[in-house]
């Protein structure tokens, strides 16, 4: 046996040291920490100088173009998820993409409208329009309307003034959308300013995933309203999904047979379109535009048609050009949307985040967590001065634009100039356009969160607590409300990593032949064990609430018990001390008997801690991390001397025992 000595490193302690040497770093202004600090905070001017004409302008302006043609149809149709009129689902497209260009550090991904974040916010504009009365029968508010605008008094329908109500319908909704917008923003440059950018990782994939489908089947629902032509209120709250199923078929006879048949239609082309555009990706050059394709044609039909006047069709109505004027959200606002912006802020942030590392690592180069929560952020507030809704990262529009030829965020500024032709030029030709075209595009784009119920066998095969986790965020989502399913989806992760932690794997191990590696006896066959010596491994950190379970465990592997034994020893000397106390008063003459215990099988126990990250409670380690022996030592565990008890490695121990 040959001990191994490690001297641990001081550590200094001292707090008042640690934070003058913060504040020095942080305080400290040089002309280079200057210039490095606009730099990373306009990241564009790190590779804007360095961009590469030849190299990179034509697959920039390729997939630009691409993602423009592919966005136009997709904002105007998410504009009416978000509970907006389709020009600003266009303004937020076209802001999103010039200021993720300015601060963004991924090269590939595409920032703009989301349609779970659409979903989102939808619902908070129709929970607030209908608190400010816009949901009153119309003959009422056009007469509420007309004596506010014409005696100038105040009138209260419902907890508002008539005032609001001169702002119609649709300007309150985007007054609503900006001001929650700009509280999202306002959160996620918070997060950034105090790097909390950690949070991200309480959000697993499968939860993500399970949060983005659930949220899919609530898209779906809100939308089927469109694809009949029914009139009926957006329902909201939990149970919404049901809520707005029941309505729809209490309606169902009033179903406009126009819409329907242009719905089916729609359909027909876009899913084999898309399915072709899926399986031949690698072979063609750009997807098709089917969706563009489809607007154009449907806009044509309706308008030669006259769908709207002899059918009664719902149809988008005048888009205007140019821009409005900016405005500032509505602060008074605040404290009706700034709860519901939280789970929107941490929601785009965290898939901004996971894309951008994902499409990073795939092409080997490196973002940072904290300026993409600023770049989101900024994306957010600033847009929210300019009639604009909450936007994120989308994965289809990325793959896109990765696939297409996309070198660095230069493509974002074509894209922004295709939509800016639109807005000034193209916008109101789409007048007669269905509102159940947009629906269809809207749930067409569903498909992949949708498909994702074909991976669960083999979700289940690799991870069978990852596939509940994904059920359990779903079903939330979908049957509860978003925001109570993301809420479900985190704490109950949390839960299945303490359950997980609370009753681990706990074998005995046994040696592998000429090494010092040391495995599971249950996991492996032909593993050799040493005579006398028992070794365990405790697959977890050991806390407050497995420790219980560690103890059992380790009783029941090595077939002792502590507390037993001290029973039995207790219960003999009793019976001995009373044998003895009867012979000694010559009433009884009995024979003595001795309480042997039944003799171990081994004499040393060696506990495996690799796997224990970080200790609370008192017990005998071997193999174990410097944050556990540094709480063994500071607790006083082994009396003076004994510190040699603590070994680096299995073998080591099993060597000296």
């Amino acid at each position: 046996h040959h001990r191994m000595f490690l001297e641990p490193q001081e550590k200094k302690r001292s707090m008042k040291a640690l934070v003058v040497k913060q504040a020095k770093k942080t305080c400290s202004c040089t002309p280079a920490k200057v210039k490095d600090y606009v730099f990373s905070f306009f990241p564009v001017l790190q590779w804007l100088p360095k961009y590469k004409l030849r190299e990179y302008l034509l697959g920039d302006i390729m997939s630009g173009v691409i993602v423009g043609v592919l966005l136009v149809p997709q904002s105007i149709a998410y504009s009416l998820l978000a509970g907006q009129e389709p020009i600003y689902g266009l303004y937020t497209s076209f802001f999103a993409g010039i200021i993720y260009f300015i601060f963004g550090t991924s090269r590939h991904i595409s920032v703009g409208i989301f349609g779970v974040i659409c979903l989102m916010v939808g619902q908070v504009v129709d929970r607030e329009i209908q608190r400010a009365g816009y949901d009153l029968e119309p003959a009422v508010l056009s007469v509420l309307t007309d004596t506010a605008a014409h005696a100038n008094t105040t009138i209260s329908p419902v907890n508002q003034t008539s005032q609001k109500l001169l702002c119609d319908k649709s300007c309150y909704a985007i007054t609503v959308g900006a001001t929650m917008t700009f509280i999202a923003g306002v959160y996620q440059v918070a997060m950034g300013f105090f790097q909390v950018g950690f949070v991200s990782v309480y959000l697993s994939d499968s939860l993500l995933s399970g949060f983005v489908t659930g949220a899919s089947f609530t898209i779906l629902t809100s939308q089927a309203k469109y694809l009949l032509g029914l009139d009926i209120p957006r329902s909201s709250g939990a149970g919404s999904l049901i809520a707005t199923w029941i309505n729809i078929f209490r309606n169902i006879h009033k179903t406009n047979i126009c819409d329907l048949i242009t719905s089916f239609l729609c359909f027909l082309v876009l899913i084999p379109t898309k399915e072709l555009n899926e399986r031949f990706k690698s072979r063609l050059k750009a997807p098709i535009p089917v969706e563009l394709v489809v607007i154009v044609a449907a806009t044509l039909a309706s308008h030669f048609g006259k769908l709207r006047e002899t059918y009664g069709s719902s149809v988008a109505g005048h888009i205007p050009t140019g821009f409005l004027p900016p405005h500032p959200p509505d602060w008074k606002l605040i404290p009706n949307v700034a709860l519901d912006a939280i789970p929107i802020a941490i929601i785009g942030f965290a898939i901004t985040v996971s894309l951008s590392e994902m499409f990073a690592k795939k092409h080997g180069y490196s973002v940072k967590a904290n300026q993409e929560m600023y770049a989101i952020g900024f994306c957010n507030i600033i847009p929210s001065f300019f009639h604009c809704f909450t936007t994120s990262a989308a994965l289809a529009k990325t793959l896109v634009k990765e696939s297409t030829g996309c070198r660095t965020q230069m493509s974002s500024m074509v894209t922004s100039l295709v939509i800016l032709l639109v807005l000034l030029v193209i916008a109101p030709l789409f007048y007669s356009l269905q509102k159940c075209v947009l629906a269809v595009i809207t749930i067409v784009n569903l498909r992949g969160a949708l498909q994702k119920f074909r991976d669960l066998p083999k979700m289940w095969h690799l991870s069978r607590v990852d596939t509940v986790i994904w059920v359990v965020t779903m079903a939330a989502s979908a049957l509860i409300s978003t925001e109570i399913g993301l809420l479900v989806g985190v704490c109950f992760s949390m839960l299945c990593v303490i359950f997980r932690t609370q009753r681990p794997e706990a074998p005995l191990l046994g040696w592998v032949a000429e090494s010092e590696t040391y495995e599971s006896l249950s996991a492996y066959k032909n593993l050799q064990t040493k005579p006398g010596i028992v070794v365990f491994r405790f697959e977890a950190p050991l806390y407050y609430i497995n420790k219980e379970c560690f103890k059992s465990t380790l009783y029941k592997q090595t077939g002792v018990n502590p507390v037993w034994v001290k029973a039995a020893k207790k219960k003999a000397a009793k019976r001995m001390l009373r044998e003895k106390e009867v012979d000694s008063g010559g009433n009884e003459t009995s024979t003595s008997v001795d309480f042997v215990s039944e003799p171990l099988g081994f004499h040393t126990i060696v506990i495996d801690c690799c796997a224990v990250q970080f200790l609370d409670v008192q017990v005998l380690l071997a193999q174990c991390n410097p944050s556990v022996r540094s709480s063994l030592l500071r607790g006083e565990f082994f009396k003076e001397g004994e510190d040699h008890l603590l070994f680096h490695s299995v073998h080591q121990a099993v060597d000296f025992a």
